[in-house]
């Protein structure tokens, strides 16, 4: 069993929900990356996604993107991701999933890639722009490597394309709250609670929200039907506004723990 799938079955077992964040490895490097996981961990986080840069990400907003340029600009790659992450699973044991695009997998080549991930520590990928009908062949690979391909699921899917998502998909299905792209916004859409709960009907796989959650009354209201709570662009910004300050892990884990009690209920 992977640290996904044991971590979900813990959480069930205490009747928690998943505390998910997510950072863009390398920003601004990624020293600062290494020591942002570690912290995240003792502050209370069950899950990271680590964001791989690339130069055309089409599921992020604004924030995330200057986050991706900022690691680009720093000279980050996959090479070097793979080696971060093999240098903190050494004392790090939550699970850690990569988001990245189809394109710098199939540069990198799917079986080398998933191999890599296995060798370096990381525990499954999110792919935005890989449906899973063109992902038979990289969930083969990874299901051989018990590592987890998490695919995607929007308001606008069908009752019969959920179906297939959620039996594509390993580790949890990712649950895109809004239509467009990532980013903080103000009020959750109206139909989020009563699409989540749809899609929790046909499958018993964990359910994650994630995209446009903001605030900590957001993700305490999610969580009381997901099964996790996925927190990326209002960190990033904190990271942004915070990088070369002194208080910088300080003000960066005030903010993640204001959310770590909304969702764990404390």
């Amino acid at each position: 069993m992977n640290r996904i799938n044991a971590l979900f079955k813990r959480l069930k077992e205490e009747r928690k929900k998943a505390f998910i964040v997510y950072i863009t490895a390398g920003d601004p490097n990624l020293e600062t990356t290494k020591k942002l996981i570690k912290e995240l961990e003792k502050n209370g986080v069950d899950l990271i996604e680590l964001g791989v840069p690339f130069s055309d990400p089409m599921a992020d907003g604004p924030t995330i993107q200057r986050a991706s340029q900022r690691a680009l600009s720093g000279g980050t790659s996959i090479k070097s991701i793979f080696e971060a992450v093999h240098s903190v699973r050494k004392s790090v044991k939550l699970p850690l999933v990569f988001m990245t695009y189809y394109n710098p997998v199939l540069s990198y080549g799917p079986e080398k890639f998933v191999h890599d991930c296995k060798t370096a520590g990381v525990d499954g990928v999110i792919i935005p722009d890989l449906p899973p009908e063109e992902g038979k062949a990289l969930a083969d690979l990874s299901a051989k490597q018990d590592f987890s391909i998490i695919f995607l699921a929007a308001p606008t899917s069908s009752a019969k394309r959920l179906k297939i998502i959620a039996k594509k998909s390993s580790g949890f299905i990712y649950y895109v709250s809004l239509t467009g792209v990532t980013g903080e916004r103000r009020n959750l859409a109206p139909d989020t609670v009563s699409s989540i709960r749809k899609l929790k009907k046909i499958t018993k796989k964990p359910v994650c929200v994630g995209f446009g959650i903001s605030r900590p009354s957001q993700a305490q209201r999610l969580s009381r039907i997901a099964d996790g709570v996925i927190v990326g662009s209002a960190i990033i910004n904190i990271i942004e506004r915070n990088k070369g300050k002194k208080d910088f892990y300080k003000n960066v884990n005030r903010f993640t723990k204001s959310f770590e009690r909304a969702v764990h209920k404390r």
